[in-house]
């Protein structure tokens, strides 16, 4: 296959995972329609075809707000799908048949899926964010949160399209490259930076330590990536390296160590072995670690805390 038939190929599944996760996000679909019952109040459903029959699903009492809103998620739904039907189309015509996937894996998937929510919580933690469960869980969930920032909310947002992207089928098939760790910091980082998953052009400082990561170069770093996941190591120790690597090489401007935790986590899933996640319980002492490894004084110790504390395996 010709270089950049597998450039596009790449992009489109992308694109597609993309569309079907922003689709997921959705909390309505369908199109709305108003029902009033014999005392006048009227009523919100939302109708849709689910397997070739026609559904309706009630909503809430009506408002004009609310009515609106899921206006706009129809229009929104629609146009998702109409993007859906073209990039299927070109894949198509690329020649792209999908792929099964071994039940190791697709069972990790479902493991993912179903600690989605403490994943999260535990990277917005470690990023620093003041949350709790309950309430990264009603943001996760598209609810209404007080006693947040703005921005905090947004960076958990962003955790869950990260973690949605890249538990599509299509993406956790892919390689896990440079490529696809820029696309994940770009979602890191949407509503921050313009564009975040862009290679870092700036000098930056690391607090709490002395380290001072060089610019990185995008041929180094791409060739670094390849030789950590081409190694003869077991899943969770390149899936550990290519974490470290990345945190300390400072690829981005920011959302590094987020962007590096979902990268290593899906190389582990597309290897059917677990996941790897900071629990909140032990972030201080991570993050002293880590400022160890950053200073080249302790790099086993991090590796061995780190195996031992924060692969989830089931």
């Amino acid at each position: 296959m010709p270089d950049n038939t597998f450039y596009n190929l790449q992009q489109l599944l992308r694109i597609r995972a993309e569309v079907r996760a922003r689709l997921e996000l959705l909390p309505y679909s369908g199109t709305p329609e108003i029902k009033t019952n014999k005392a006048g109040q009227k009523y919100l459903y939302v109708r849709k075809r689910v397997a070739g029959k026609l559904t309706s699903t009630y909503v809430d009492v009506f408002s004009d707000d609310l009515y609106s809103a899921l206006l706009r998620y129809s229009r929104e739904s629609r146009d998702l799908r109409k993007q859906l039907r073209k990039v299927e189309k070109e894949l198509a015509i690329l020649g792209h048949a999908e792929k099964d996937l071994s039940s190791q894996v697709q069972i990790n998937l479902d493991f993912a899926r179903a600690n989605m929510k403490s994943n999260i919580y535990d990277q917005a933690i470690l990023e620093g964010v003041t949350t709790t469960f309950p309430q990264t869980e009603t943001v996760i969930e598209n609810g209404i949160v007080s006693g947040m920032t703005p921005t905090d909310i947004q960076k958990i947002l962003n955790l869950k399209h990260a973690w949605e992207f890249i538990l599509d089928k299509d993406v956790i098939s892919a390689p896990t490259d440079y490529f696809l760790l820029c696309y994940i910091a770009r979602l890191i980082n949407e509503g921050f930076f313009h564009d975040g998953g862009k290679i870092r052009s700036v000098p930056v400082t690391i607090g709490g330590t002395k380290y001072v990561p060089p610019l990185p170069i995008e041929f180094d770093v791409k060739e670094q990536i390849s030789n950590i996941v081409q190694s003869n190591s077991t899943p969770i120790d390149t899936a550990i390296e290519l974490c470290l690597y990345c945190m300390k090489t400072q690829i981005f401007t920011d959302g590094n160590k987020r962007s590096s935790v979902i990268i290593a986590n899906h190389y582990l899933i597309a290897h059917g072995a677990g996941l790897l996640v900071i629990p909140e319980k032990n972030v201080p002492e991570f993050k002293s670690l880590l400022v160890h490894y950053y200073e080249n004084k302790d790099i086993d110790n991090i590796k061995n805390f780190m195996k031992k504390l924060c692969w989830r395996q089931f």
